[in-house]
């Protein structure tokens, strides 16, 4: 199966990297192994949210994102991603499937990025620079696998944010932005 965004890890980065590029049309799949950092969490710094349980989050965050097309593939882990004609070939434990993109935020494990060949930093995390792009062509990582000292669901889910309007302004080809003006521009 053909696919524009392969998103591993269903945290706040992985989903809020799935928000942007699914409710502006790129295909995207979410596998989440449903063990999010997040879930084990009572979220009080949040912007927007005076305070929330982290299954609560997950669960609002996962009906947003397929309320605007995401394919959310709980429970089913990527066990390996290819390198594969410009693309990556993305092994499951249910399947295959084809991808233009990755985005890798499965929290503390970085096996997969390993077994890619990302390259790894001295505090054994993923290395990646300004808009969180690995060493791989189309391949992005956000989240704890990043930067375990950082541990906070916003910062993670602005990075997601950012990979997805990287990956739009890649397939746009112009900056891209996400939002609705309430007052049209001048």
């Amino acid at each position: 199966m053909l696919v524009d965004v392969t998103v591993i890890g269903g945290g706040a980065a992985g989903l809020s990297a799935a928000l942007l590029t699914s409710k502006n049309g790129l295909v995207t799949h979410v596998f989440d192994t449903g063990d999010a950092g997040v879930s084990k969490a009572i979220l009080d710094n949040y912007l927007g949210i005076m305070k929330i349980e982290g299954p609560d989050f997950i669960d609002l965050s996962r009906d947003q994102v397929q309320s605007h097309g995401t394919i959310l593939h709980q429970g089913e882990e990527v066990l390996e991603v290819v390198p594969e004609d410009g693309e990556y070939r993305v092994v499951t434990s249910e399947g295959e499937y084809i991808s233009k993109y990755i985005v890798i935020a499965t929290g503390h494990n970085r096996e997969i990025a390993k077994n890619l060949g990302c390259e790894i930093n001295e505090d054994g995390c993923i290395q990646v620079d300004s808009v969180n792009k690995t060493n791989f062509e189309n391949v992005y990582a956000a989240g704890w696998c990043v930067h375990w000292k950082i541990n906070q669901a916003i910062i993670a889910a602005g990075e997601g944010a950012e990979i997805g309007i990287d990956i739009l302004s890649n397939e746009k080809g112009a900056n891209f932005r996400d939002h609705l003006h309430l007052i049209p521009p001048e």
